[in-house]
């Protein structure tokens, strides 16, 4: 039986080896980055310009013409610019490949997808692991706190450089949603459709809580050093670690938890009456929080974390989610779960209500599915069908022909 101290042992170089990996791709990822230099700043939601931008992204597919094909894809909180292409670091499959790829609902034959890591991030684009040129050290909380807004503003700033004008369609999950919803408020005229699944117009008090638990964790950890850890040399991966855990928690529904692990003992027939990972799901959790630390920067986790709890999409319309799409022409498709507990059908419902009274042109599902909050990640055959039928409706509606042309 491998201890307590012997994992973490072999966690700590595990670590170091892949920190050192991630901290290449912070500054030098192996993705395409779009730089923004002193004279064209971006005013963030805290009050400061942040300048020397950075965004790392990805595309699949390739432009038409008109570039009118170009559809964006947002990242949940854990996610990266690699939605359908391998991980540098860890060297697993694309995040969504359920949904983007030749042939797929979000079909790279037929449309031009973008991909960026989102502004605090820690896979290229500017965050707080990346290199602050004024000291030439790594950010850590000198950087300035972002917002879903400033997310957005950046990803507009790199639509610009790509010299797309229009989307044909913003999607995605979770945070990723708050983005497509937050890109519908704030450029309205450039988003033809969009599809916002499983998120919430604003972070509801238990999420907020849940992720304070979480930063909390990291920051207790001795080697965060203040968020100065990478000067360092050290991780908190402990701290990390356990936030993961934590979150994953929160990713599942009871039924899926249930299905997957049960009470069943992880390769033992009878507990050990300690405090080792005597059942499969503990396992699991410790499984997820190591090869987290090795691919996220801690800093980074409390940045995203801390934008989505600042994000309430209503409260910059005077309190009424309506106003943010007053008179929108964007067509919308709200894609719920039914045990998601995270961002429940109600987060959903609240968004097609004001969609409603706003006179936008929307239509809602609510998915049968015992995966949890995870279910937009995974295969989800209703999801598929719902995902390639809207993009087809909004495609033909935009005038785009129905097979891929030059």
């Amino acid at each position: 039986m491998t201890s307590f101290v012997q994992q973490d042992a072999t966690l700590q170089d595990a670590t170091g080896a892949s920190a050192l990996q991630a901290r290449r791709e912070a500054d030098d990822p192996r993705s395409p980055v779009a730089r923004f230099g002193a004279r064209n700043p971006l005013k963030l939601d805290a009050g400061v310009e942040l300048s020397h931008l950075q965004i790392a992204y990805q595309t699949y597919g390739e432009p038409n013409a008109a570039r009118s094909n170009a559809i964006l894809v947002c990242h949940a909180l854990t996610g990266d610019q690699h939605a359908a292409s391998l991980n540098p670091v860890t060297g697993k499959p694309g995040w969504w490949e359920t949904l983007v790829g030749p042939g797929k609902p979000i079909d790279t034959e037929r449309f031009y997808v973008i991909c960026a890591n989102v502004l605090g991030g820690c896979m290229g684009s500017t965050g707080p692991a990346s290199t602050n040129p004024l000291t030439g050290q790594p950010y850590g909380l000198d950087m300035p706190v972002v917002t879903i807004r400033d997310m957005v503003n950046a990803q507009a700033m790199l639509l610009d450089h790509l010299g797309i004008d229009k989307l044909l369609c913003v999607a995605g999950g979770s945070m990723g949603g708050m983005q497509v919803l937050q890109w519908a408020a704030s450029y309205p005229e450039r988003v033809f459709s969009a599809l916002p699944i499983a998120t919430g117009a604003r972070h509801s008090a238990q999420n907020i809580a849940f992720h304070e638990v979480g930063r909390q964790a990291v920051m207790a950890d001795p080697d965060w050093r203040g968020g100065r850890y990478l000067a360092d040399g050290v991780t908190p991966h402990r701290g990390l670690a356990v936030a993961r855990m934590a979150a994953h928690i929160t990713y599942m529904s009871d039924q899926s938890l249930h299905n997957k692990f049960g009470r069943r003992l992880q390769n033992r027939e009878m507990p050990t009456f300690g405090f080792d990972a005597d059942f499969q799901v503990e396992s699991y959790l410790r499984h997820q929080g190591e090869s987290f630390v090795q691919r996220f920067d801690p800093n980074s986790y409390l940045y995203v974390t801390r934008a989505m709890d600042y994000f309430d999409l209503a409260a910059d319309h005077g309190g009424v989610l309506a106003n943010a799409f007053r008179g929108s022409k964007t067509r919308f498709c709200v894609v719920s779960f039914t045990s998601d507990w995270l961002f429940p059908t109600e987060d959903s419902r609240a968004i097609v209500h004001a969609l409603n009274a706003s006179g936008a042109n929307v239509s809602f599902t609510e998915i049968d599915s015992d995966k949890g909050h995870d279910a937009f990640l995974l295969h989800e055959r209703e999801l598929t069908a719902i995902t390639r039928g809207f993009l087809d409706s909004a495609a033909r509606a935009f005038g785009l022909p129905a097979t891929r042309q030059a």
